[in-house]
């Protein structure tokens, strides 16, 4: 879970902890990507707190014996609830295998998904090769600091302007 260390004038500094705060996500087609890959990450993953949207934490739970917290799945408000875990520092970084070629019906929840980690630079994984990437990265075990907007100073400062 991130930890806000310090305020800088235009920016705040979170730092990622080494016990990360992964968020699972997968779209129905990409479900079975996903377990196998948390199969096969099995070790590093079992170091982590896990959570996701419904569906996916339910069957990468029941199938890897990992412990994943489920939120609503993602039609039902499940992306959104990831994402105001991650505006509340609760979750550091997301695996999401999304499924490019197949229609979404609630692809503008995925799309605020996606533009809220972007805002608070959480890493995000969109297809197995990055998430092999982010996960035998030396940051998986290490503390990372990375910097986010003072919205605080961002509004005071709008809110002089208006």
């Amino acid at each position: 879970m991130s930890v806000v260390s310090k305020v800088a004038n235009d920016y705040i500094t979170f730092t990622i902890e080494p016990k990360k705060s992964i968020a699972l996500i997968a779209h129905d087609g990409k479900k079975p990507d996903l377990i196998k890959w948390c199969q096969d990450n099995y070790d590093i993953l079992k170091k982590h707190t896990l959570c996701g949207t419904g569906t996916t934490a339910k069957m990468v739970a029941n199938t890897t014996g990992l412990p994943v917290l489920g939120y609503n799945s993602g039609p039902l408000g499940g992306d959104q609830q990831i994402g105001a875990k991650i505006t509340q520092a609760e979750i550091d970084m997301i695996i999401f295998f999304s499924d490019p070629l197949t229609a979404q019906p609630h692809d503008p929840d995925v799309k605020a998904l996606l533009r809220i980690a972007q805002v608070y630079d959480i890493p995000i994984a969109n297809n197995k090769a990055t998430a092999d990437f982010m996960i035998s990265s030396k940051y998986m075990d290490l503390p990372y600091d990375h910097n986010v907007v003072n919205f605080n100073k961002n509004v005071q400062n709008r809110a002089a302007t208006l």
